[in-house]
């Protein structure tokens, strides 16, 4: 099984807060996992052509001005995909953390895709959109959801309650992260030598998991900001915390948007 990490859709330039990296966009993590059985599985989307094409109409004019897009057509999954050789419609499933706009603006190119999300941020989604969290414009081609309400588990996961997807094979685990939206989760993919998370939104910044707990200013205000249960976001965090110290040596943790750890993964064989 082969994973491929991109960035599907770059943001606003941050720097980091202590002397090293170079300031960069923050970026929108995805994975593409290869595998032998189920074609091409995408971890999250990130930005979609759509919009790319109408940041305002997809997006909403609020969100674009905060987030300041780079809107690149060549950074979409569905572009991103192809020029690695393989045909969009390989991508039979989609696993994503949440559907905030940045997450899942890409499912309309995916359209035979299977969706994969917990019950419960789908429910917010429909409820609450269009916000400016969700935006409708990115379901309007009706996905096939596939759905978890908490019945599906696959045991204890290092100590969290995980998710087994149906349809997928054992290497994947979904693993509710609460706190920062009504459903949101994390996404494990299994590789040789140990396990990778995709964290989502759960925490922003590499030095959040460290011991100093250090937040990023800037992204600070965008997670607290967006937070809908503030204790069960800090809960989390602290039991990622945990993970790192305990587990470090078996999974390889990742937040959806810090470009610092975006870099040092995407250069590494997978």
């Amino acid at each position: 099984m082969q994973i491929h990490h991109l960035n599907c859709g770059s943001v606003r330039t941050i720097d980091a807060t202590y002397d090293g990296p170079a300031p960069a966009p923050a970026v929108n993590h995805c994975l593409l996992v290869e595998t032998d059985r189920d074609g091409l599985v995408l971890v999250e989307t990130g930005l979609g052509l759509a919009d790319v094409r109408d940041p305002d109409g997809t997006l909403g004019a609020d969100w674009v001005e905060m987030a300041a897009p780079v809107l690149d057509e060549e950074e979409t999954a569905v572009r991103q995909i192809a020029r690695l050789g393989f045909d969009p419609s390989d991508v039979r499933h989609i696993l994503v953390t949440h559907l905030d706009v940045d997450h899942c603006g890409g499912l309309p190119d995916f359209p035979g895709a299977r969706v994969h999300v917990l019950a419960a941020e789908l429910a917010a989604a429909r409820a609450e959109a269009p916000s400016r969290r969700y935006r409708p414009a990115h379901w309007a081609h009706e996905p096939h959801w596939v759905t978890y309400g908490g019945e599906e588990t696959a045991g204890d996961w290092f100590g969290f309650t995980a998710v087994r997807p149906r349809g997928l094979p054992d290497e994947f685990r979904l693993v509710p992260l609460g706190g920062h939206t009504a459903g949101h989760t994390g996404v494990a993919v299994h590789r040789g030598e140990g396990w990778l998370l995709h964290c989502g939104d759960a925490y922003y910044y590499h030095r959040e998991m460290a011991e100093t707990k250090e937040p990023h200013p800037l992204l600070d205000l965008v997670q607290t900001g967006s937070e809908v249960h503030r204790d069960l976001r800090l809960g989390t965090q602290a039991r990622l915390r945990e993970l790192v110290r305990e587990h470090a040596d078996e999974v390889a943790l990742f937040s959806a948007h810090d470009p610092w750890e975006y870099a040092r993964l995407a250069v590494l064989p997978s």
